[in-house]
């Protein structure tokens, strides 16, 4: 089965009960859907998921290497189809998971779950804790600052712009367009 929106986001919130989890959810499934137009693929699969990506985050945050591997139990249970629970799991290569993104929907979760978080985090320390004016150049300049947004993995970023064969700035740029839209849902 491929869930509906609601479903998944159902199901979201059956295991994460973290309004910052949902929104980074809503936030991948935002940028998930605009690259899945640009790929002119489907984009309420590819949005929902992105909603599921994280679906076991909270139950192994303790173990975080064990992030991606209570996932597939969860989504086998509620009947959820196998090229999704693989999409989910992929996103964790390297990281906590030895399944290697194939797809363009693989390669777009595997790269934009990681420059979501550093995109929305330099849309909220400009004075008009936005997106709407955020621009390239403002997020490559903090790109170069380690300091910020530490927690945000740069070379998954690199590695994954790569694996979808675009160059980084448009990875970049194209997420920050994806975002736009729903920055008041996901908490800015």
């Amino acid at each position: 089965m491929v869930p509906t929106r609601e479903q998944a986001l159902d199901l979201l919130r059956k295991y994460n009960t973290e309004e910052s989890h949902i929104h980074h959810a809503l936030a991948v499934e935002a940028a998930m859907r605009h690259f899945a137009g640009l790929f002119h693929e489907d984009p309420d699969l590819w949005g929902v998921v992105g909603i599921l990506h994280d679906i076991d985050w909270e139950r192994t945050t303790p173990t975080p290497d064990q992030h991606c591997h209570l996932a597939p139990g969860m989504l086998r249970e509620a009947g959820v189809d196998e090229p999704i629970i693989r999409a989910v799991q992929s996103h964790g290569y390297g990281i906590c998971t030895d399944v290697e993104p194939s797809t363009n929907l693989e390669r777009t979760l595997f790269t934009i779950d990681e420059l979501t978080g550093l995109i929305i985090t330099a849309g909220l320390v400009r004075p008009s804790k936005s997106l709407a004016d955020l621009e390239l150049k403002s997020v490559k300049k903090k790109w170069k600052d380690k300091a910020f947004a530490r927690g945000v993995n740069r070379e998954i970023i690199k590695q994954g712009a790569e694996r979808m064969n675009m160059p980084l700035d448009d990875v970049i740029n194209e997420t920050i367009i994806a975002l736009r839209p729903v920055e008041k849902s996901i908490g800015m």
